[in-house]
């Protein structure tokens, strides 16, 4: 699961909303935390509410984020790669990240000038991460892959958008780790004008395309994001996912659809006709 805070995209999360979700989830036995030090307050929450069950879940954060308030850009060096680390085992009171992801795909060419990888290694070497991850986006992912260095790539995947599919299976070949997100909510929700156009635009294209498909029919009586939860259970080049959940509700609900597994061949195939008619 994901859990993010305010200064992050979705509703602000108090502390008994975190406190409740953060608990349930790893009592229905999910086992994997995404996080960031761009999602607000989240790294805090995971400190404050399961830091005491650290040996239940796979903790994955991420680097290159900002340190300082007021500077939105990301960097890639090795002292803000140590310092994101650093303030994110503070945060969560913890020792080590399980995973350590580069964050918003910087090119191969960003990394080898900032030696991001080389003090991505040298946290490894000191215990304070266990493995390397990017998450990533094309173009640059297949050169992240040629790197040889990520054993972790976390990629948008979903039913309706499926330009990611090629490289999951690369990088599944390949021996590493792949992890979907954005796969339920952003197709479901028409993005908030807030949100930066580049971004927004081809949302809210994918949200109208999902509203033009009519899974609801094909849905037997189930929310819509079972189907796709379910769909993306159902692809073999990815091996796990992650949805962020913000309230209880939402996480009983995701946690009841992932349990009946993959959707049957033939609704599977159903959904991906009506979302790619072509």
């Amino acid at each position: 699961m994901e859990l993010r805070g305010p200064e992050a995209w979705g509703p602000p999360v108090n502390d008994d909303e975190a406190r409740t979700v953060l608990n349930e989830a790893l009592d229905a036995g999910i086992n994997l935390i995404d996080t960031s030090p761009d999602y607000g307050v989240a790294e805090e929450h995971i400190g404050r509410w399961i830091s005491h069950r650290r040996d239940e879940f796979v903790l994955v954060g991420k680097c290159g984020c900002p340190v300082t308030g007021g500077d939105p850009a990301h960097v890639y060096t090795r002292a803000n790669v140590r310092a994101c680390v650093e303030r994110s085992l503070r945060r969560m009171r913890t020792d080590h990240l399980d995973v350590l992801m580069v964050h918003l795909s910087p090119s191969v060419a960003v990394m080898e000038a900032e030696d991001t990888v080389a003090e991505m290694r040298a946290l490894q070497d000191e215990g304070a991460i266990r493995f390397t991850g990017m998450s990533g986006e094309l173009p640059h992912l297949p050169d992240h892959l040629a790197m040889g260095v990520f054993d972790v790539f976390l990629l948008p995947y979903s039913a309706l958008d499926r330009s990611h599919e090629e490289f999951a299976g690369a990088a599944a070949v390949a021996g590493a780790g792949t992890i979907a997100r954005g796969s339920v909510a952003r197709s479901l929700v028409p993005p908030p004008e807030a949100v930066p156009e580049p971004i927004r635009r081809p949302l809210a294209d994918r949200h109208a395309r999902l509203a033009a498909a009519r899974l609801d029919e094909l849905a037997d009586g189930a929310p819509v994001t079972e189907l796709l939860l379910r769909y993306i259970l159902g692809r073999p080049e990815l091996h796990s996912l992650i949805v962020g959940s913000a309230q209880a509700a939402h996480l009983r609900a995701n946690i009841t659809a992932a349990t009946k597994g993959p959707l049957p061949p033939d609704v599977h195939n159903a959904v991906h006709d009506r979302l790619h008619p072509e």
